[in-house]
């Protein structure tokens, strides 16, 4: 039961920090497309500054929750795929980096060169991300010998359309935070840009939701049980709302729906993988999964007290946080 508990929590924490970070990401692409001057860039920044790094707060729950309730997933995931996770990790601490220093000097170089930071700390972790799950989704080459697979290998097809799916995701959440959280000229553009960017996404969801059906065994849990079809469901709904709230310019609604659309799509993946964690491409029977790869049961008890008691502070305070710093910019 405990295993389950902390499967579920697992999936949800993770589809948590891609709903809150992703935005941030998107808008750290998005930057040097929608703002044109000076003001419009220092506008689009102070629209995340004083909420980045509180929602980092969720991947490193998501990682700790990983290492702690199935350590030897965690072992074997930063062990098989090493290289790939240290170029998110480095380009994250790049995105916080420019985030604090593109504003201490006005030096074009200065500038340009933060700017330019700050745009590949955000597009490398969103497209890594993307093909590190595509990946899990679809199961690594692994069996009794260890890992058989190298960096290039994981750039499969479905690796890089999963890739390319998270980043139109955020890209479409970071606009529509924008043209939410701002005002003017900034507003309208990040609107239109979310407009024209719903169809790609809308058509690599699709070419996803497709391949998954040939390049993974996901979907046989959703005939194993047919109640995580709420999933797949919720996730088509949310996203024809955001198009639906986007005509009639309701911008915070659209958002939400964003918000609500990339929790329930990676939920979809995540509800395909149970019990499985790591799938193996090669032999099912070396694939990691919650009782091959779980703490003790009396572990789980105690991290779930834990996360009982505490989970719920880490969201009241990011309530909080959103409701103080949750003026338009530029107001």
């Amino acid at each position: 039961m405990f295993q389950t508990i902390w499967f579920i929590l697992w999936g949800v924490l993770w589809a948590v920090y891609f709903a809150l970070d992703g935005f941030d990401l998107g808008i750290g692409v998005l930057r040097p497309a929608i703002g044109k001057t000076d003001e419009e860039k220092r506008q689009i920044l102070s629209s995340i500054s004083p909420l980045w790094n509180g929602n980092e707060v969720w991947l490193i729950t998501a990682g700790g929750a990983t290492f702690a309730a199935f350590p030897v997933t965690y072992a074997l995931m930063f062990s098989y795929l090493y290289t790939p996770l240290l170029l998110i990790l480095f380009s994250l601490i790049l995105r916080g980096v420019a985030v604090e220093f593109i504003g201490k000097s006005e030096k074009p170089q200065w500038q340009s060169g933060w700017s330019a930071a700050l745009f590949l700390g955000s597009l490398a972790p969103a497209l890594l991300f993307g093909v590190a799950f595509g990946n899990i989704f679809q199961g690594l080459p692994m069996d009794a010998q260890g890992y058989h697979g190298s960096l290039l290998m994981l750039l499969n097809q479905y690796g890089i359309l999963t890739g390319a799916l998270f980043v139109l995701m955020f890209l479409v959440h970071g606009a529509l935070w924008l043209s939410m959280r701002t005002e003017g000229g900034i507003s309208r553009k990040a609107a239109g840009v979310a407009g024209r960017l719903w169809y790609p996404l809308l058509a690599a969801t699709l070419l996803f939701l497709i391949d998954t059906a040939f390049a993974t065994n996901l979907y046989a849990n959703y005939l194993r049980y047919p109640a995580l079809l709420i999933l797949p469901l919720a996730a088509a709904i949310s996203l024809l709302a955001i198009k639906l709230f986007q005509l009639k310019e309701r911008h915070a609604k659209a958002f939400y729906a964003s918000l609500a659309f990339i929790l329930t799509l990676v939920l979809t993946g995540v509800g395909g993988l149970y019990p499985e964690l790591i799938p193996s491409s090669i032999d099912p029977a070396y694939g990691l999964n919650i009782n091959n790869s779980s703490s003790s049961v009396y572990t789980l008890r105690i991290m779930t007290i834990v996360a009982v008691l505490f989970v719920p502070v880490v969201i009241a305070y990011q309530a909080w946080v959103y409701r103080v710093f949750g003026r338009k910019t530029g107001q």
